[in-house]
């Protein structure tokens, strides 16, 4: 039997190549994977030995030859292929052990030729001559499967359904490779194809899923340097797929509002939220919206988490403290409750562009919801410079609540977070209604989408809140806007539709 072996990962290629010489199997290498084997003491066959010719275009082409794929891929037990194998005198080549470049490395570091030149030709060439005629050649891309494959070499136990678990894997490589080089060219070019294509690297196994009968894992998408890419989970437990998923919209929005911003949330939607001059006094503020729905939430700091901010902290059940990072003394009071998730997280990292969503034989693709909130006003009364700011801060949380949404902020603090009502009014009902004893005049209200009645103008003039923000849009605006002309409120247009299902 002869090994074709030509990796850029070499982990583990000596003890692979010294267990293939022990088994009597001749090893065929190129470049910097010969030369390590041959440094090891190994006996080896170089690549141009085979082919015939040197290699060329400092190393473009070394292995695209057909002593290379014609030992590959002819089939053993048709008559004509063998044939032709043995007129031309090529040496069958019957274990293909190969990794690509490391073209994510090279995009990491931005220079443009070197991201070219790590566009690996050969490797997956020869990775999908071996997977194609799997039947007859062993191909092994990953070196955490070395020693399964001296094993079942050494016992004889090599059989179709192996065969076939690594051929799947050699396809898997070489689909997510390309994806990662079609991604960094339609970057490059600002296009669209036809084809959208994604690669994700398993991270890791989870617990379960949204629910324990649910199976789950945490893959990582190599081309998005994304809020979540560079977290570290510095105390508690494992995080869970629940974690994660209500983890995200929190990030986002902290990121979003900015320096000192504190979101606190629940089952993806915010609970509390608020941007003050200090974590601390963000902080009590988020918690002063809704002290009942924390417990046992998330909590997102777009900031330094100091001692005090931690004593507030430790004082209820927290799932998870996301934050730029925490003081010494902060940790020290965090780490006292074991299952608390503490995680640094950086802010300055992008956020991502589009968002996906599988349906049943169907895939939504969109871009992210970077509107920009403007502000028209569209009555009589115009709201107050403290006011405007208030509207925006409104509406940039009314995004990351689940649709219909309504938000009722003050001061930079949300007093009520309305979510996932199938009546927009409904939406400020709840909050009326969870918050009885709540002062909300002089409060501004935020709405993700059009009032189609003046309903809701109504219920929040009862409230006592004085200025509203929604996109406007609506055949009938004009009756929520003289239902804030009777009453002397502001109401002012957005133009931007916040939606979030």
């Amino acid at each position: 039997m002869r090994a074709l072996i030509s990796v850029t990962d070499k982990t583990g290629i000596e003890e692979l190549a010294k267990g293939l010489k022990d088994l009597g199997i001749e090893i065929v290498s190129t470049g910097g994977t010969y030369k390590k084997i041959k440094d090891a003491g190994i006996d080896a066959i170089e690549i141009d030995q085979i082919t015939n010719f040197p290699e060329i275009l400092e190393g473009r082409v070394k292995t695209l030859s057909p002593y290379v794929h014609g030992g590959i891929l002819y089939k053993r037990d048709e008559k004509s292929h063998v044939d032709t194998i043995n007129d031309l005198d090529i040496k069958p080549i019957d274990i293909v052990v190969v990794n690509l470049y490391e073209f994510q490395k090279a995009l990491e570091k931005g220079n443009p030729d070197d991201i070219i030149e790590n566009i690996d030709i050969g490797g997956p060439s020869m990775v999908r001559s071996a997977a194609k005629n799997h039947k007859d050649v062993l191909i092994v891309t990953d070196p955490a499967d070395y020693n399964e494959l001296l094993e079942r070499l050494k016992n004889n136990d090599i059989d179709l359904d192996y065969r076939q678990g690594l051929a799947m894997k050699a396809y898997s490589l070489t689909a997510f490779y390309d994806s990662v080089i079609a991604r960094y060219f339609q970057e490059l070019t600002g296009k669209d194809s036809k084809y959208k294509t994604y690669g994700f690297e398993k991270e890791s196994d989870l617990r379960y899923g949204e629910n324990p009968g649910q199976a789950a894992a945490l893959y990582n998408d190599p081309f998005v340097k994304g809020l979540m890419d560079d977290m570290e989970v510095i105390h508690g437990k494992e995080m869970s797929y629940n974690n994660y998923n209500d983890l995200n919209p929190a990030l986002e929005l902290a990121q979003e509002l900015g320096e000192n911003a504190v979101v606190a949330l629940k089952h993806q939607s915010p609970c509390g939220v608020a941007q003050k001059d200090s974590v601390y006094e963000s902080y009590i503020k988020a918690f002063e919206c809704d002290s009942q729905s924390i417990f046992g939430g998330i909590v997102a700091v777009n900031g330094v988490v100091d001692g005090k901010t931690a004593g507030k902290m430790h004082e209820i059940f927290l799932e998870i403290i996301a934050a730029s990072d925490f003081s010494d003394e902060a940790l020290e009071i965090l780490q006292q409750k074991k299952n608390v998730r503490l995680v640094r997280v950086n802010f300055d990292n992008e956020t991502v562009r589009e968002e996906i969503r599988y349906l049943n034989g169907k895939v939504l693709i969109q871009d992210k919801d970077f509107g920009k909130d403007e502000v028209e006003v569209v009555t009589d009364a115009k709201p107050s410079e403290a006011q405007i700011k208030d509207l925006l801060f409104a509406q940039k949380v009314v995004k990351y609540v689940k649709s219909n949404a309504i938000v009722v902020a003050k001061d930079m603090q949300t007093l009520g977070c309305g979510a996932g009502q199938q009546s927009r009014v409904w939406a400020l009902e709840s909050i009326r209604d969870h918050f009885k004893d709540r002062d909300f005049s002089e409060a501004v209200l935020g709405s993700d989408a059009f009032f189609p009645f003046p309903d809701t103008v109504e219920l929040a003039h009862e409230m006592g809140i004085r200025s509203i923000i929604q996109p406007g849009g609506s055949i009938k605006d004009k009756d929520s806007i003289d239902k804030c002309n009777e009453y002397g409120m502001s109401m002012v247009f957005s133009k931007s539709r916040h939606f979030k299902h």
